[in-house]
């Protein structure tokens, strides 16, 4: 027996987000339908309106309201240093932790040859423009998670930005290997960036 098609569509939506397989996504569809009219009607206007009033900082790629960002717009953060993330979650638990006073680049991704993504692929460009413009940047602490696509992207940017006189760091004690960023706690994070390493 097949679903209604409107259940079928429902199940077809969840299955598109990241780790939803048909099981979760059927048992999603189904308990979205048993909601109140109101929580599923405020569901679908957060949905679109997240998607509407969101876009990317125009400077460090970060998701927000306003352009540029309110981390960019802040000159009483240190503006030597810009700390180098996959994605825009990494920024708000490195922020959670309350020691990291300067500034965030997002990458959106990392290398990785067998998905077929390149340095064109993700925002490394604009970081490079970034670097261009602005002298006082004195530091760039890479934070790409501890795997071998976040290592391999480390080490490419450490290779384009140490040829123009700026420091490369790389988050070291306190993240073991295959670990990532937005499953570490406030310490771990804090003794990571204390403990960076220059690559």
């Amino acid at each position: 027996m097949q679903y209604p098609e409107p259940i079928a569509q429902l199940i077809e939506s969840y299955m598109k987000l990241p780790g939803i397989g048909s099981k979760t996504a059927t048992r999603l569809a189904f308990y979205t339908i048993s909601m109140e009219n109101d929580d599923v009607t405020n569901f679908a206007k957060a949905l679109i309106a997240a998607k509407r009033d969101l876009h990317f900082c125009s400077i460090c790629g970060n998701i927000t309201e306003e352009d540029p960002c309110i981390i960019c717009k802040d000159k009483s953060r240190d503006q030597s240093t810009i700390l180098v993330v996959e994605e825009s979650k990494d920024i708000m638990s490195m922020e959670k932790m309350k020691e990291y006073h300067g500034l965030y680049h997002v990458l959106h991704g990392v290398l990785s040859p067998i998905e077929g993504t390149g340095p064109e692929d993700i925002n490394i460009a604009s970081l490079l423009t970034r670097l261009q413009q602005h002298d006082d940047v004195k530091e760039v602490i890479v934070a790409t998670n501890a795997s071998s696509e976040g290592e391999a992207t480390a080490m490419y940017l450490s290779r384009l930005i140490k040829p123009a006189g700026i420091k490369v760091t790389r988050l070291a004690h306190g993240l073991s290997v295959g670990a990532d960023i937005d499953y570490a706690d406030e310490m771990t994070l804090f003794k990571a960036v204390e403990g960076r390493t220059e690559i």
